[in-house]
């Protein structure tokens, strides 16, 4: 169940997954457009509507993610349900551990997210909410000062309609870009959990930059460039992102298995679907 802001009002979604292949779904709003706006958007949280078939197929054999996929194959990201939200909750990530995001994003709700209706559930606040706020009242989260600064000046450029987030994509990344603090990690996470961009690898998430470096250079505490982390998941394309979520998710089964797979030169330059590095690969499904 969820709490969410739309353009109108707010609304509530109740999610329930009554069998493998149905889920049900269900909003209560002042209006019927406020409902229809906040099932739009928790259909596309739970990802419901993506087509991965040609992801699962593609890559069911491959040795990094494949056993996970054959495993797991409705694991999916965890996405939000509103743009903003997702750039907010990335901005808190910034640099610290995720106990410690999660505390500060539990307190931005708290402090400023609205309350829906008897059932006193909060939703994340909307980016106007957040640019009326002051840099201290941010900071007193829990951010540090540069991303408090960061996170309202984004806030500002998207409640002015500046930057809009359900506009083009790219178009937002590349003004979102200017504004000091936010990276391409920040960015790269928006796209990903924000804005349903299967292709947007978060390459300078430290998990990522652990497990590659780990399987690259051969020591436990490497580290990889975040160019090098793209370079591994290029050939996952246009999936890349959807791919190293299942390699985080998969943990140190995925860091063996990506070594072994760097070692033997499985994992090159990015290909094309259709050639024969595409084409499933039983042989190595079963060394």
């Amino acid at each position: 169940m969820r709490a969410l802001a739309g353009p109108g009002g707010p609304a509530v979604v109740c999610v329930r997954q009554l069998a493998p292949d149905r889920v049900h779904f269900q909003a209560a709003a002042a209006s019927a457009p406020e409902a229809e706006f906040a099932l739009e958007r928790m259909r596309f949280a739970v990802g419901v509507d993506d087509d991965l078939r040609d992801f699962f197929e593609r890559f069911r054999w491959d040795p990094v993610i494949g056993p996970l996929l054959r495993r797991d194959p409705r694991l999916r990201v965890g996405r939000r349900p509103e743009p903003f939200e997702a750039l907010a909750f990335a901005v808190c990530e910034q640099l610290i551990d995720y106990g410690s995001a999660a505390a500060i994003q539990r307190g931005l709700i708290a402090r400023f997210g609205y309350r829906w209706g008897p059932l006193g559930l909060r939703g994340a606040p909307p980016a106007a909410v957040v640019a009326a706020a002051a840099p201290a009242e941010l900071e007193a989260l829990g951010l540090s000062a540069g991303r408090a600064l960061a996170l309202r000046r984004a806030a500002r450029a998207v409640a002015a309609g500046r930057i809009d987030l359900h506009g083009p994509p790219e178009r937002s990344w590349r003004a979102l870009h200017r504004i000091p603090g936010i990276g391409a990690w920040t960015v790269e996470m928006l796209a990903l959990r924000g804005q349903g961009r299967f292709d947007q690898v978060p390459a300078g998430d430290l998990g990522l930059l652990k497990l590659v470096g780990r399987a690259r250079h051969g020591h436990p505490g490497a580290r990889a460039s975040a160019d090098e982390v793209r370079e591994v998941f290029a050939p996952y394309a246009p999936y890349g992102g959807l791919a190293a979520y299942y390699a985080l998710c998969a943990g140190g089964r995925a860091g063996e298995a990506l070594r072994m797979a760097l070692r033997r030169w499985v994992i090159r330059s990015p290909r094309p679907a259709g050639t024969r590095w595409s084409a499933p690969d039983r042989r190595r499904a079963a060394a």
